[in-house]
């Protein structure tokens, strides 16, 4: 097209503009820049896949040009919940928001360029859509509400520079967001008609947190002493150590202090006269501005332990102080200093000298692991550390990282245990997410056995391999041996009681599971999946239960669900739940597919779409059903799908041979889904099966 021609058309126009990019550039130009190519990279992966054409960058904002608005709107909220996910692994001054505006209207193409109130509209709104928002002119909204799933918010009325014709305008409230993040604008919500169960949701919601707040106040009236006189050492039963401060001359050491924070709560873990918060939950407060005593409120701590780092070279001296949570009172600090090769003696010092202090018992054991410990190489000691600083993260990159660092350390130290045991940690976290099960499971057990011929009192390599016992060859009762002495030799490890729980579970034990996931949500009260799985022995009373003892039990399921979303409004796992609950509790199917698509939008796991693709069976949808077993097909092509998917859908469906020739497919590859075989009302119109019974007889469950 020649540059002196115009082309008039309608078109749907988005405008994308960094929060925070020109404040950066100011601070540090370089992270700014590092950012902002980032970002370019990963929203120019998703432009083409909705048929978006980019039309110029503006600095810091993103000018694309879509031939229909709901192709523009579905590819907004791809971009804010692939940023979301990108975010929830970064530090603060890491994290890029976007804030998003959609107009549609007529626009002229001129020298390449595109002009017209379409792009002026849309670089207007874009500012009212607020940090990870979307905001849409009335005329996107019309049509995409009844082809989009999703709420809209409309906003008060605003006058839009140098636009003279006033506008209504909605902000597109995505699944994972809380509430809107615009300020300062007073808005009503418009919900499509297919959602009817929205404001149900809310009000359920709004009892379900009104109840928290109560269980809350009646907690803290019983978990928090009054202050101890002078004199009297208060009585401390559960403590929680913060992430320590990086003093160290270099920024990078930050690693090393909060590898530190973590060795120390691995340690003061082994006390069984104590209840020490997981690391995990510690991890949420690093940075914070919360007082001690909120703090220990939200931790449920009777005391804090806080400290700093500062390494100069090899040398390392470590600042600690003890904090009585409710009353911000000091009740001991010590420096400690070593050489970095012996930071395992200094570690179990300051163990040592907390013990002594709060006046707890160390069992014998753990005393003389104490006073035996070993130096390290200080390189196979920073790789170490920088691998639990990624599987920290939980997600699949911090999985991949995790097992660079943590082969180079083993690479470094062959007889470094806890480089191994961070090994098993990882393939058996990355099992059915970076690399297939069999696969990941086999080099967990190795890595796990490795450990333990190095070190046989590490918790953590006895929980992998109790994990393993349990999905590779579902040896049951070897795997609760070894979960046993996992909880005997680090009582307060929340990873332990929380697998272990879920062993109960399958072995139908109910009582017992509950009380193992109830004991990892104490020691880990911030983790948003361990509340979210406190759910299922609540869910497997009410399968043995009818009336309004089976309504009761779905209730509590329902409630943890509720509270992990309380935690992590971005998590899937609770939505995910949530609809299996309204699968079985009642057969609500259209609110279990609500459900369901909810969890699709945070998170792209196979299992999702299986269970979407049940729940259409069950309601009388066979096409959809059946269009969900090619799509499972599809992703089976681009990655790892356990068979169990395909097996659950075709459960779904009522075909029973294809069920259980999919489900002896998942019992050779070895899925954790098939150790639900013994529980699972689900299978129970195939138990009069002779195929399904040789596969139970395989399972080798206890009678």
């Amino acid at each position: 097209m020649s540059a002196d021609i115009e082309h008039r058309k309608l078109a749907a126009i988005m405008f994308t503009d960094m929060v925070g990019y020109s404040a950066l550039s100011q601070r540090d130009d370089k992270l700014a820049l590092e950012l902002l190519e980032e970002h370019r990279q990963l929203l120019r992966e998703i432009f083409p896949r909705f048929n978006g054409t980019e039309i110029k960058t503006i600095g810091d904002a993103f000018l694309i040009e879509f031939s229909s608005a709901l192709e523009a709107a579905q590819c907004a909220i791809e971009i804010q919940r692939t940023l979301a996910k990108r975010n929830h692994d970064v530090m603060a001054e890491r994290r890029i928001e976007l804030k998003i505006g959609i107009h549609i209207g007529d626009v002229v193409h001129r020298g390449g360029d595109v002009y017209g109130d379409g792009v002026n509209i849309a670089s207007r709104i874009e500012a009212l859509a607020g940090a990870g928002g979307i905001c849409v002119s009335m005329d996107v909204e019309r049509q995409i509400r009844n082809a989009l799933e999703a709420r809209f918010e409309k906003l008060a009325p605003i006058e839009l520079k140098n636009i003279s014709v006033p506008m209504d305008l909605f902000r597109i409230v995505l699944p994972w967001e809380r509430k809107s993040e615009v300020r300062g604008q007073k808005s009503e919500v418009r919900k499509r008609a297919v959602l009817p169960t929205t404001r149900r949701f809310a009000l359920i919601g709004g009892f379900v947190l009104l109840l928290i707040i109560g269980v809350g106040w009646w907690w803290t009236t019983l978990s928090y002493k009054t202050p101890a006189t002078s004199g009297s050492p208060p009585r401390i039963a559960s403590l929680a150590v913060l992430p320590f401060k990086n003093y160290s001359p270099d920024a990078s050491q930050e690693y090393f202090a909060d590898g530190m924070t973590d060795l120390l709560t691995t340690e003061l873990s082994g006390i069984g006269a104590l209840t020490v918060k997981s690391h995990q939950s510690a991890l949420k407060f690093k940075g914070s501005t919360k007082s001690m005593p909120e703090i220990g409120q939200e931790l449920h701590a009777d005391a804090i332990v806080e400290g700093s780092v500062l390494r100069d070279g090899n040398q390392v001296t470590v600042n600690v102080q003890l904090i009585e949570a409710p009353t911000d009172r000091h009740l001991w600090a010590k420096k400690f200093e070593r050489d970095v090769t012996n930071i395992f003696k200094m570690r179990n010092e300051v163990v040592e000298d907390i013990a002594r202090e709060i006046r707890v018992t160390v069992s014998p054991e753990q005393s003389s692991r104490l006073s035996n410990a070993r130096t390290v190489n200080p390189a196979a000691l920073q790789e170490y550390l920088l691998g639990r600083q990624s599987w920290n993260r939980q997600s699949e990159k911090g999985f991949d990282d995790a097992l660079n660092h943590f082969s180079r350390a083993k690479e470094i130290d062959s007889n470094f245990a806890l480089a191994w045991a961070g090994l098993a940690d990882t393939y058996w976290g990355a099992a059915d997410a970076n690399i297939s099960p069999t696969a990941a499971r086999s080099k967990a057990k190795t890595a796990a056995q490795r450990a333990l011929e190095l070190d046989d009192s590490l918790g953590e390599a006895h929980t992998a391999l109790a994990a393993m016992d349990n999905a590779i060859e579902f040896r049951w009762a070897e795997s609760e041996k070894e979960f046993q002495r996992a909880i005997q030799l680090k009582p307060n490890y929340a990873v332990a009681h929380w697998q272990y729980g879920w062993l109960l579970v399958f072995l139908g034990r109910t009582e017992e599971a509950l009380r193992e996931m109830e004991r990892a949500v104490e020691l880990d009260p911030l983790s948003p999946v361990m509340t979210t799985d406190l759910n299922v022995p609540h869910q497997m009373k009410a399968w043995r239960s009818s009336g309004v003892e089976a309504k009761e039990e779905y209730d509590k399921a329902t409630a943890q669900c509720r509270k992990a979303l309380e935690l992590d409004p971005s998590f899937y796992l609770p939505h995910f739940v949530l609809g299996s609950i309204e699968m079985r509790a009642a057969e609500t199917y259209s609110k279990a597919i609500e459900e369901f698509r909810l969890a699709q939008a945070m998170e792209t796991q196979p299992i999702i779409t299986a269970y979407l693709g049940c729940t259409y069976a069950r309601n009388g949808q066979r096409d959809k059903a059946l269009e969900t077993l090619k799509e499972l097909d599809r992703l089976a092509g681009q990655r790892f799908v356990t068979p169990f998917c395909q097996a659950l859908v075709y459960l779904g469906l009522r075909d029973d041979s294809k069920a259980i020739d999919w489900l002896e497919k998942a019992y050779q590859e070895r899925s954790i889904w098939v150790a639900w075989l013994k529980v699972e009302p689900m299978y129970d119109p195939l138990r009069s099966n002779p195929r399904f019974q040789a596969l139970y007889k395989k399972m080798n469950f206890p009678p």
